[in-house]
């Protein structure tokens, strides 16, 4: 799976998932990757299809190994260069919101969860750091890995 956190003038963009797996909860633009494709073109793509946003994506933020599920999600910085988004196909509701408003009871996934809170951590340290972490199991509902 590859994703971006979208940032404009301090927000981030967020996506309420209209599919399974956890519809109605909240998470990033992400997918899996398609054939021939590049990690940057994957996070470009979903963040069109997920939330019609044209980004332009930075550096890598995390790497979480999702080992029940045999998968590795990767997250990348990114820019939304003007305040354009919509409504995709995969997503029920597209926002804007500050790091207050984030709706960490209802963020769908713990590869989300812990992307989202090294993004902030890093920002408000001027940093942009690389982190890794591994996932055992499902943590159902998501809940924060610890030490995250």
């Amino acid at each position: 799976m590859v994703g971006c956190i979208p940032e404009w003038q301090g927000q981030i963009l967020i996506c309420r998932r209209a599919i399974e797996p956890r519809r109605g909860y909240w998470t990033i633009p992400a997918g899996f990757l398609e054939n021939g494709e590049t990690l940057h073109a994957g996070a470009e793509r979903e963040s069109l299809e997920e939330a019609l946003a044209k980004v332009e994506i930075g550096s890598m933020l995390a790497v979480v190994n999702v080992l029940y599920a045999e998968q590795v999600h990767i997250t990348f910085r990114a820019q939304l260069p003007e305040p354009i988004f919509g409504i995709g196909d995969e997503s029920l509701e597209v926002t804007l919101v500050d790091e207050a408003e984030i709706p960490w009871d209802e963020i769908a996934f713990a590869s989300v969860d812990f992307a989202l809170r090294r993004y902030f951590s890093d920002r408000a340290a001027g940093l942009e750091g690389l982190h890794f972490t591994e996932i055992q199991r499902r943590l159902t509902p998501p809940q924060r890995i610890p030490g995250a």
